[in-house]
Protein backbone atom coordinates (compact mmCIF):
# COMPACT_ATOMS: atom_id res chain seq x y z
CA UNK A 1 0.00 0.00 0.00
CA UNK A 2 3.12 2.46 0.52
CA UNK A 3 4.77 2.18 -2.20
CA UNK A 4 1.47 2.35 -4.50
CA UNK A 5 0.48 5.47 -2.33
CA UNK A 6 4.04 6.54 -2.81
CA UNK A 7 3.57 6.12 -6.59
CA UNK A 8 0.78 8.02 -6.85
CA UNK A 9 2.20 10.84 -5.00
CA UNK A 10 5.31 11.44 -7.13
CA UNK A 11 3.03 11.42 -10.23
CA UNK A 12 1.15 14.26 -8.58
CA UNK A 13 4.36 16.09 -8.01
CA UNK A 14 5.01 15.70 -11.68
CA UNK A 15 2.53 18.98 -11.62
CA UNK A 16 4.21 21.02 -8.75
CA UNK A 17 7.13 22.45 -11.21
CA UNK A 18 7.89 25.22 -9.39
CA UNK A 19 8.37 23.33 -6.48
CA UNK A 20 10.70 20.60 -8.49
CA UNK A 21 12.72 23.13 -10.28
CA UNK A 22 13.30 25.12 -6.79
CA UNK A 23 14.60 21.82 -5.18
CA UNK A 24 16.92 20.56 -7.77
CA UNK A 25 18.38 23.61 -7.91
CA UNK A 26 19.14 23.36 -4.33
CA UNK A 27 20.51 20.17 -4.82
CA UNK A 28 22.73 20.66 -8.27
CA UNK A 29 25.82 22.81 -6.50
CA UNK A 30 26.49 19.80 -4.71
CA UNK A 31 26.64 17.04 -6.94
CA UNK A 32 29.73 17.55 -9.27
CA UNK A 33 30.25 15.88 -12.99
CA UNK A 34 29.10 11.99 -11.76
CA UNK A 35 26.64 11.76 -9.02
CA UNK A 36 24.14 8.76 -8.57
CA UNK A 37 20.36 9.56 -7.32
CA UNK A 38 18.72 6.76 -4.70
CA UNK A 39 15.50 6.85 -5.30
CA UNK A 40 15.06 8.78 -8.82
CA UNK A 41 11.34 7.80 -8.98
CA UNK A 42 9.51 8.91 -12.05
CA UNK A 43 12.64 10.96 -12.58
CA UNK A 44 11.39 14.70 -12.33
CA UNK A 45 14.30 16.09 -10.66
CA UNK A 46 16.74 14.01 -12.50
CA UNK A 47 15.47 15.60 -15.51
CA UNK A 48 15.91 19.24 -14.50
CA UNK A 49 19.51 18.46 -13.05
CA UNK A 50 20.22 17.40 -17.45
CA UNK A 51 18.66 20.23 -18.01
CA UNK A 52 21.01 22.36 -15.78
CA UNK A 53 23.89 20.78 -17.86
CA UNK A 54 24.90 17.82 -15.86
CA UNK A 55 27.49 15.34 -18.05
CA UNK A 56 26.79 12.08 -16.63
CA UNK A 57 24.15 10.80 -13.75
CA UNK A 58 23.37 7.45 -12.65
CA UNK A 59 19.35 6.98 -11.26
CA UNK A 60 18.60 4.48 -9.48
CA UNK A 61 15.18 2.62 -7.47
CA UNK A 62 14.68 -0.34 -5.24
CA UNK A 63 11.26 -0.71 -7.44
CA UNK A 64 11.36 -2.47 -10.37
CA UNK A 65 8.32 -0.95 -11.76
CA UNK A 66 9.68 2.51 -11.25
CA UNK A 67 13.41 1.46 -12.56
CA UNK A 68 11.05 0.19 -16.04
CA UNK A 69 10.07 3.59 -16.02
CA UNK A 70 13.07 5.88 -15.95
CA UNK A 71 14.71 3.40 -18.59
CA UNK A 72 11.71 4.39 -20.62
CA UNK A 73 12.15 7.80 -19.66
CA UNK A 74 15.75 7.91 -20.28
CA UNK A 75 16.40 5.58 -23.08
CA UNK A 76 17.74 8.23 -25.30
CA UNK A 77 19.62 10.06 -22.96
CA UNK A 78 23.19 8.55 -23.29
CA UNK A 79 24.08 10.48 -20.06
CA UNK A 80 21.95 8.42 -17.85
CA UNK A 81 22.94 4.95 -16.49
CA UNK A 82 19.87 3.28 -14.91
CA UNK A 83 20.39 0.97 -12.17
CA UNK A 84 18.02 -0.86 -10.00
CA UNK A 85 19.66 -0.35 -6.44
CA UNK A 86 18.87 -1.68 -2.40
CA UNK A 87 20.75 0.94 -0.89
CA UNK A 88 21.12 -0.73 2.38
CA UNK A 89 22.76 -3.31 -0.06
CA UNK A 90 24.84 -1.48 -2.14
CA UNK A 91 28.47 -2.12 -3.10
CA UNK A 92 31.42 0.16 -2.56
CA UNK A 93 31.19 3.43 -5.78
CA UNK A 94 33.47 6.07 -6.97
CA UNK A 95 30.55 8.62 -7.50
CA UNK A 96 30.78 12.76 -6.97
CA UNK A 97 28.03 12.35 -4.98
CA UNK A 98 25.23 10.32 -3.40
CA UNK A 99 21.95 12.31 -3.70
CA UNK A 100 18.54 10.88 -1.74
CA UNK A 101 15.25 13.23 -1.96
CA UNK A 102 12.53 12.08 0.06
CA UNK A 103 14.40 8.61 0.78
CA UNK A 104 15.79 8.59 3.83
CA UNK A 105 12.80 9.02 5.97
CA UNK A 106 11.19 5.26 4.11
CA UNK A 107 14.25 3.56 5.85
CA UNK A 108 14.35 1.86 9.30
CA UNK A 109 17.85 2.48 10.02
CA UNK A 110 19.01 6.08 8.51
CA UNK A 111 22.35 5.82 10.11
CA UNK A 112 22.82 2.41 8.06
CA UNK A 113 21.82 4.15 4.45
CA UNK A 114 23.82 6.77 5.36
CA UNK A 115 26.82 5.28 5.48
CA UNK A 116 25.58 3.18 2.52
CA UNK A 117 25.31 6.27 0.61
CA UNK A 118 28.75 7.23 1.80
CA UNK A 119 30.19 4.02 0.21
CA UNK A 120 28.88 5.01 -3.42
CA UNK A 121 31.16 7.86 -3.00
CA UNK A 122 34.80 9.12 -4.04
CA UNK A 123 36.51 10.82 -0.81
CA UNK A 124 35.70 14.51 -0.75
CA UNK A 125 32.50 13.85 -2.49
CA UNK A 126 28.82 14.73 -1.47
CA UNK A 127 25.90 12.94 0.48
CA UNK A 128 23.01 15.15 -0.13
CA UNK A 129 19.82 13.98 1.21
CA UNK A 130 16.44 15.94 1.49
CA UNK A 131 13.71 15.27 3.86
CA UNK A 132 10.57 16.22 5.99
CA UNK A 133 11.27 18.53 8.84
CA UNK A 134 9.50 18.66 12.42
CA UNK A 135 7.71 16.24 13.82
CA UNK A 136 4.61 18.35 14.74
CA UNK A 137 4.03 18.09 11.26
CA UNK A 138 3.52 14.12 11.35
CA UNK A 139 0.45 13.04 9.60
CA UNK A 140 -1.82 9.64 8.95
CA UNK A 141 -0.38 10.42 5.53
CA UNK A 142 2.80 9.83 6.67
CA UNK A 143 2.48 7.17 8.23
CA UNK A 144 0.81 5.72 5.40
CA UNK A 145 3.29 6.43 2.72
CA UNK A 146 5.82 4.85 4.81
CA UNK A 147 7.59 7.29 6.85
CA UNK A 148 9.52 6.34 10.12
CA UNK A 149 10.33 10.21 11.22
CA UNK A 150 10.60 13.34 10.23
CA UNK A 151 13.70 15.57 11.28
CA UNK A 152 14.93 18.23 12.63
CA UNK A 153 18.48 20.14 11.76
CA UNK A 154 19.92 18.49 15.42
CA UNK A 155 18.60 15.48 14.58
CA UNK A 156 19.92 15.24 11.21
CA UNK A 157 23.09 16.37 12.35
CA UNK A 158 23.19 13.48 14.89
CA UNK A 159 22.40 10.73 12.49
CA UNK A 160 25.02 12.22 9.97
CA UNK A 161 27.52 12.38 12.23
CA UNK A 162 26.95 9.03 13.93
CA UNK A 163 27.97 7.25 10.20
CA UNK A 164 30.84 9.39 10.06
CA UNK A 165 29.64 12.30 8.12
CA UNK A 166 31.01 15.56 9.09
CA UNK A 167 27.83 18.14 7.73
CA UNK A 168 29.25 20.73 5.53
CA UNK A 169 25.43 22.50 5.32
CA UNK A 170 22.07 22.30 6.50
CA UNK A 171 19.05 24.57 6.17
CA UNK A 172 15.76 24.63 6.29
CA UNK A 173 13.29 24.67 3.13
CA UNK A 174 9.73 26.04 2.32
CA UNK A 175 9.08 27.78 5.77
CA UNK A 176 4.76 28.42 4.60
CA UNK A 177 5.13 24.79 3.47
CA UNK A 178 5.23 23.75 6.61
CA UNK A 179 2.08 25.42 7.90
CA UNK A 180 0.25 24.31 5.01
CA UNK A 181 1.41 20.97 5.89
CA UNK A 182 0.34 20.56 9.15
CA UNK A 183 -3.22 22.20 9.32
CA UNK A 184 -3.73 20.16 5.60
CA UNK A 185 -2.33 16.50 6.55
CA UNK A 186 -2.40 16.26 10.19
CA UNK A 187 -5.51 18.11 10.89
CA UNK A 188 -7.79 17.56 7.79
CA UNK A 189 -6.36 14.84 7.36
CA UNK A 190 -5.73 15.37 3.26
CA UNK A 191 -4.07 13.53 0.90
CA UNK A 192 -1.43 15.43 -1.46
CA UNK A 193 -2.93 15.66 -5.19
CA UNK A 194 -3.03 17.30 -7.94
CA UNK A 195 -5.86 20.17 -8.66
CA UNK A 196 -6.15 23.68 -8.90
CA UNK A 197 -4.77 24.08 -4.96
CA UNK A 198 -1.58 22.74 -5.77
CA UNK A 199 -0.81 24.01 -9.24
CA UNK A 200 -2.35 27.64 -7.58
CA UNK A 201 0.30 27.38 -4.28
CA UNK A 202 2.89 25.92 -7.06
CA UNK A 203 2.13 29.15 -8.85
CA UNK A 204 2.10 31.90 -6.54
CA UNK A 205 3.84 30.66 -2.96
CA UNK A 206 6.37 28.78 -4.18
CA UNK A 207 8.50 31.23 -6.23
CA UNK A 208 7.83 33.71 -3.55
CA UNK A 209 9.14 31.70 -0.88
CA UNK A 210 12.20 30.58 -3.19
CA UNK A 211 12.91 34.56 -2.95
CA UNK A 212 12.92 35.34 0.11
CA UNK A 213 14.50 31.96 0.92
CA UNK A 214 17.23 32.83 -1.03
CA UNK A 215 18.13 35.54 1.04
CA UNK A 216 16.70 34.66 4.59
CA UNK A 217 17.43 31.04 5.99
CA UNK A 218 14.26 30.70 7.76
CA UNK A 219 14.24 28.81 11.72
CA UNK A 220 12.10 26.35 10.23
CA UNK A 221 10.32 24.64 7.46
CA UNK A 222 8.46 21.86 5.85
CA UNK A 223 11.86 20.04 4.57
CA UNK A 224 15.28 19.59 5.34
CA UNK A 225 18.50 19.77 2.97
CA UNK A 226 21.74 18.73 4.74
CA UNK A 227 24.73 18.00 3.00
CA UNK A 228 28.11 15.68 4.44
CA UNK A 229 31.41 15.05 2.98
CA UNK A 230 32.75 11.59 2.85
CA UNK A 231 36.24 11.93 4.03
Amino acid sequence: MAASLQQRVLETLEGARNYSSWISSLVLPYLGEDPIEVGSGTGTNAELWLQAGLPRLTVTDSSAEMVERLRRRFAADRRVSVQYLDLLAAGPGEHTACVAINVLEHIADDRAALRAASSLVRRGGAVVVFVPAFELASSRFDRAIGHYRRYTRASLRAAFSDAGLPVEHAQYVNAPGLLAWTIGMRFLRLTPRDGVVLRTWDRVVIPLARRLESRWSPPFGQSLLAVGRVG
